[in-house]
């Protein structure tokens, strides 16, 4: 009940369901090991493995022994999907998308952990008070993330259950004395003098409780960004005209999934422009560098403008531009948050709730709109520079110059070291910017390859340049990052490269069309898209080097050739044509840069069945043990102290004596009187003397239940029973012990139960048959 206040944090709940099903099943595991009994250190060891096995079949399965036993492989799996989680947290406004895998095994983990420790406080320990601190925790934490709209209703859910869980356990606490007491008597006059003192304890435990509760939340600090956002940022926050935005990195994903079985359909794009190789789609840049990765600023949103969007920042008026319209549809299953477009938009019509970010350019789904099945139309720029005008283009403003070229001391210094060697030579920004893009896509030796891990430290894009393989995010990030090193203002956008045409005109844009590219700023062209990465999207004309006398570039010419010669590296000269991705020749690239839904981790019935069949395995080598353990536990456990209960007491105990010595290897005579069979269990088990004694008080106590006109209860029974155990397992070897305890013989008596079970119910039918034939 406490988790539900986690419920605002992360879209959809459904975990919280899977978070249900997995910590029944770690209850269920610890009540009956607390039934059989087991020591409560075995108890909690118990449930904390169950917790542990439904974990690793939910988020490791892969990386475990068996699919089912948690190895180092697995530990380090855990390790990377926190990690991924934490990174997560700090990237998505709440709430947050459950496709996250790092995000739900905090939530789920987190959940199994907390009701680990209120069970193991509330029922193992039979301390219910100290249980609400773990609650409290829980709560307090959803509270302080949450934006504070319905907290109250979740703080009422919460203390509901935490106020159960103290009534359960004091009426548990009072039936074992009898009826609940009503308190002192009144004094004269009637007064009462106030509350009876259990009754003023329980009052002073709940009121501190539920104090603590309210005031703990409004205590802990203030905390900024991603999905830490408070009261007043995030998505949508405010009434349209401010608010502030911590952007999803579209590329968290990419790690986990580099390539896709099914090239998906996501966009169809119909479009007036004549330069399809050009149309790259937008969603969001990641402008924020911390050395390890690239992600997106935290910025200030608001309205969508009405009518045409402002000029792009730095776009000069002598910079030929050509405006565009192009109409895009999304796919049913395709939920998107931002809104992929062409860069630079200058109009956008679309219905739902969308705000704007201005720096960026973008837009970004309000309160939980998204892209799913939308049609919308956008109004674009084609902005076309020459060469002569990026070369000569001024210094950018302070400002930009500061927040753009930021570099982390983390940063390895064999990065700035490559940058400087690479561009040697260069008289400008725009001739080191192409020597970079002409570095990594022809002349440095690169390899795309969608199988190469994104990586992750400070040292990720030092090994990609020693590598030399991977794909769009590690061409584009380092490329962005040399660039900042060279003092050129550079950032990295995430979208799609441009689709496929179809034969109505329109362009298809699937799954393996997302694409990550650098944007260096020009001051008076504003944010230029280049193309470091090998075979994929298509080289910008401005970049292609000039004939003698021509300053302006061939926009016909989507790249530039490599080389006449055959080579066995990839072909970097010109785009992928629509022929070869209708026939899938090309390179394919990952979508984790689009957020596919349906893909959160296997289904909860298949984590159920699992997580049984897992038990299954668990339980079934241990089940003799268990019922040998319970059988033992009824048989000496509590009897009445009265007369009438003394038979029951003393046989049960004697069948556990006996019962012991098979075990130990002495089968039963039932024909025997108890006289003899106590002498013929102390020869064969050679006891002590302790032992000897008491195993005959056990069978003088039968023989006197079994003829004495007036049964006494008889003390000290079930010591006398442990202590023959223990002096039976003293002159055993070790073999006889540990199958004593692990495949005890006497549990056949089991199967003989259900056998005998079986046969009255076949007679009881047998019976019943001819009076329904006569009916």
């Amino acid at each position: 009940m406490a988790a539900c206040a986690l419920l605002p944090l992360v879209d959809p709940a459904s975990w919280i369901v899977e978070a249900a099903i997995l910590l029944a099943v770690q209850s269920g595991v610890g009540a009956a090991a607390r039934r059989v009994p087991l020591a409560r250190p075995l108890t909690i060891t118990a449930q904390a493995v169950t917790g542990l096995v439904l974990l690793t079949l939910d988020f490791a399965r892969r990386q475990a022994l068996a699919g089912l036993i948690p190895g180092p492989e697995a530990f380090r799996r855990f390790a990377e999907l926190l990690r991924q989680g934490g990174d997560d947290i700090a990237r998505y406004a709440i709430p947050a998308p459950l496709e996250s895998d790092g995000i739900r095994l905090m939530l789920v983990g987190g959940v199994l952990v907390i009701g680990l420790l209120v069970d193991t406080l509330a029922v193992t320990f039979r301390s219910a008070a100290p249980a609400g601190l773990p609650l409290l925790a829980l709560y307090s934490v959803a509270a302080g993330l949450s934006d504070g709209g319905a907290d109250w209703l979740w703080f009422l859910v919460a203390a509901a259950g935490y106020l159960m869980l103290l009534l359960t356990e004091g009426r548990e606490r009072l039936s074992q004395w009898g009826r609940v007491f009503g308190g002192a008597p009144r004094p004269p006059g009637g007064d009462r003098g106030g509350p009876a003192v259990p009754v003023r304890t329980g009052r002073r435990i709940g009121a501190l409780a539920l104090g603590v509760a309210l005031v703990v939340p409004l205590a802990l600090p203030a905390m900024d960004g991603g999905l830490l956002d408070g009261t007043g940022t995030g998505v949508g926050s405010g009434t349209g005209g401010g608010g502030t935005i911590s952007a999803v990195n579209p590329l968290v994903s990419l790690r986990d999934s580099l390539n896709v079985d099914e090239d998906r359909q996501v966009l169809s794009v119909k479009t007036d422009s004549d330069a399809l190789s050009d149309l790259y789609l937008r969603i969001v840049s990641l402008d924020d560098f911390d050395g390890s990765t690239w992600k997106p600023s935290k910025r200030r949103i608001t309205a969508v403008p009405e009518g045409t969007f402002p000029t792009p920042a730095g776009l000069g008026p002598d910079v030929e531009r050509v405006r565009t319209e192009t109409t895009i549809s999304a796919a049913d299953w395709y939920a998107q948050d931002w809104l992929p477009m062409p860069y630079p938009p200058s109009g956008v019509r679309v219905d739902g709730n969308w705000r704007y970010e201005p720096v960026g350019m973008t837009l970004v789904g309000d309160h939980g709109q998204n892209t799913r099945g939308l049609t919308y139309e956008v109004r674009s720029l084609e902005v076309r520079p020459t060469a002569d005008q990026l070369a000569s283009a001024p210094q950018p403003p302070a400002s930009l110059m500061r927040e753009y070229t930021k570099l982390p001391d983390s940063l390895p210094s064999v990065v700035t070291r490559t940058a400087r060697e690479v561009t040697e030579g260069a008289s400008n920004a725009y001739e080191q910017a192409v020597a970079l893009q002409e570095y990594f896509a022809v002349t440095g030796g690169f390899e795309y390859d969608t199988q190469v891990q994104v990586g992750s430290g400070s040292q990720a894009i030092a090994r990609f340049l020693k590598d030399k393989q991977g794909f769009c995010v590690h061409f584009s990030f380092a490329m962005a990052a040399m660039a900042r090193s060279l003092g050129i203002p550079a950032r990295v956008a995430v979208g799609f490269a441009p689709g496929s045409p179809q034969a109505d005109g329109s362009v298809a844009v699937g799954l393996r069309d997302a694409h990550a590219w650098p944007e260096l700023y020009f001051e008076g062209v504003g944010w230029t898209r280049f193309e470091p990465t090998p075979t994929r999207g298509s080289v910008p004309s401005y970049t292609v080097q000039n004939t003698p006398g021509n300053a302006v570039p061939d926009p016909a010419l989507p790249s530039r050739n490599t080389t006449s010669e055959p080579s066995a590296a990839p072909s970097v000269g010109e785009s992928c044509s629509a022929q070869q991705k209708k026939l899938e020749a090309c390179p394919s690239e990952s979508a984790a840069a689009v957020p596919v839904t349906g893909g959160g981790g296997p289904t909860w019935y298949a984590v159920l069945a699992w997580s049984l069949g897992g038990l299954a395995v668990l339980v079934l080598p241990l089940a003799p043990m268990l019922w040998r353990m319970r059988i033992r536990s009824v048989r000496l456990g509590a009897h009445g102290r009265g007369e009438a209960d003394a038979a029951p007491h003393v046989l049960a105990v004697w069948e556990e004596l006996t019962d012991t010595a098979w075990d130990f290897g002495i089968p039963p005579q039932e024909s025997q009187t108890p006289r003899r069979a106590a002498d013929r269990i102390v020869r064969l088990g050679r006891l002590d003397a302790a032992a000897a004694t008491s195993v005959h008080r056990v069978a003088d106590a039968v023989e006197q239940v079994l003829y004495a006109p007036r049964p006494r209860p008889v003390a000290g029974l079930t010591e006398d029973a442990h202590r023959v155990s223990t002096g039976l397992r003293g002159t055993v070897s070790r073999r006889t012990a540990l199958r004593a305890r692990f495949v005890p013989r006497s549990a056949v008596r089991a199967v003989w139960g259900v056998s005998a079970r079986w046969a009255a119910l076949r007679r009881r039918i047998a019976a019943v048959r001819p009076t329904l034939r006569k009916a």
